[in-house]
């Protein structure tokens, strides 16, 4: 399943592009590409049904409260069922309700009300999704490829969404308002054959106890999260870095706009500073936790963005927001590559959909609520103060992490 590159002293492997992983892959980039154009299509929609701001929030807030009422949920039926089957039913049936909005939209038919529904549907769904996915990476890849594997899942990822969808939008949408949505539709649909054909083993799961409930299954989940001392801690930071995301994400336009005076271009250039940024982590990431280690990776991560958020909170100079998000960018995917190989190595094969569904939960949590944070540090303090507020947080995370260093 993986091939061996030589690296340095170290040898090092890699995933084959050749069998599951590469569907795999082909199959999250599809469909990445697909929810970055309904993503940037949405905003436009909302706005022309609505001037009221709390309307348009409710839309982003539904994309968040999913994850708090059924993540864990999620993750107990991921450990539960074939992931793999799992994963093309549920995007099977997001692209069935894709593609029904894309026709009421193009009919005329779309509403804030119909809006909010939609993205509370899809995110639910995204709950069993998402940890089946996480869960099933280890079945088609050996573990020592695993950090290689999510860096060039998540950088795919990231070029899709970042770099080639966002610029058709305005193509897609000459062609009539519902056909972002369709393209979505039919993303959807071609990622769900690529994983249908994905020939992955079961993990070995000891057979349940008589009277098991899934209620008792998500409460073992969180006792296992909660006794690894290095998955603590990596999740209690996770969750303050959210919280800081959150406010610095709600904010910055704002804080691009108004702050720096810098318009819509300056905030396009920070946009897109981030997500090249982004990409070049991806290609950093394995370099750095050979070097350093996974843990110390995100440590380092860590002090650079708390660093970066500093300097646009503190510098009035559209040229220093732009490279701070350049390198925040960079620092997020070291950090997201191995947070996310971390949870694969350390949980319990049949336990990972139940340990990644606390960590997440735990973790989106906090970004609904720095949203919030940031608001009202920006309307009481000024509109530097939630890249401050949010360097602050992400300080208390690395000092969250010291602990886990020896794990």
């Amino acid at each position: 399943m993986a091939a061996v590159e030589a690296v340095g002293r170290a040898v090092a492997q890699v995933p084959a592009w050749r069998g599951g992983f590469g569907r795999l892959w082909t199959a999250a980039v599809v469909s990445r590409f697909g929810d970055s154009l309904r993503g940037a299509a949405l905003p436009l929609l909302a706005a022309s049904l609505t001037s009221d701001p709390m309307l348009i929030a409710l839309v982003t807030a539904c994309g968040f409260l999913p994850w708090l009422l059924f993540g864990l949920l999620g993750g107990a039926v991921a450990d539960r069922v074939d992931q793999r089957r799992a994963m093309w039913a549920v995007d099977l049936v997001r692209g069935a309700l894709v593609a029904a909005f894309a026709v009421a939209v193009a009919l005329g038919h779309a509403s804030i009300g119909l809006l909010i529904a939609l993205a509370f549907a899809l995110t639910s769904l995204q709950t069993l999704f998402d940890n089946a996915a996480t869960a099933l990476l280890p079945a088609l890849v050996p573990q020592p490829a695993l950090g290689r594997a999510n860096a060039r899942l998540m950088t795919g990822q990231q070029i899709a969404g970042g770099f080639l969808a966002a610029p058709l939008v305005p193509l897609l949408l000459a062609a009539g308002a519902g056909v972002p949505y369709a393209a979505d539709a039919a993303s959807y649909v071609l990622a769900a054959a690529l994983v249908a054909s994905l020939r992955a083993a079961a993990p070995d799961r000891p057979a349940r106890a008589p009277g098991s409930t899934l209620r008792g299954e998500i409460a073992e989940g969180l006792r296992t999260l909660w006794a690894d001392r290095a998955l603590r801690a990596l999740c209690v930071a996770t969750t303050l870095c959210n919280i800081g995301m959150g406010a610095l994400i709600a904010t910055l336009v704002l804080h691009i706009t108004g702050w720096l005076h810098s318009g819509h271009g300056g905030y396009a250039a920070a946009i897109t500073a981030y997500g090249a940024g982004s990409v070049a982590g991806g290609l950093l990431t394995q370099r750095l936790a050979r070097r350093l280690g996974r843990m110390r990776s995100v440590l380092l991560a860590g002090v650079v963005q708390t660093g970066c958020l500093a300097a646009m909170g503190s510098v009035r100079q559209l040229w220093v927001s732009i490279a701070a998000m350049a390198v925040f960018g960079l620092m997020g995917m070291v950090w997201n590559v191995n947070q996310v190989t971390l949870m694969q190595e350390r949980s319990p094969e049949a336990m990972l959909g139940r340990t990644s569904a606390a960590f997440r939960t735990l973790a989106v949590a906090g970004a609904p609520l720095g949203a919030v944070m940031g608001g009202a540090a920006a309307s009481s303090w000024g509109l530097n103060t939630p890249a401050l507020l949010a360097s602050g947080l992400f300080l208390a995370a690395v000092g969250a992490l010291i602990p886990a260093l020896t794990s």
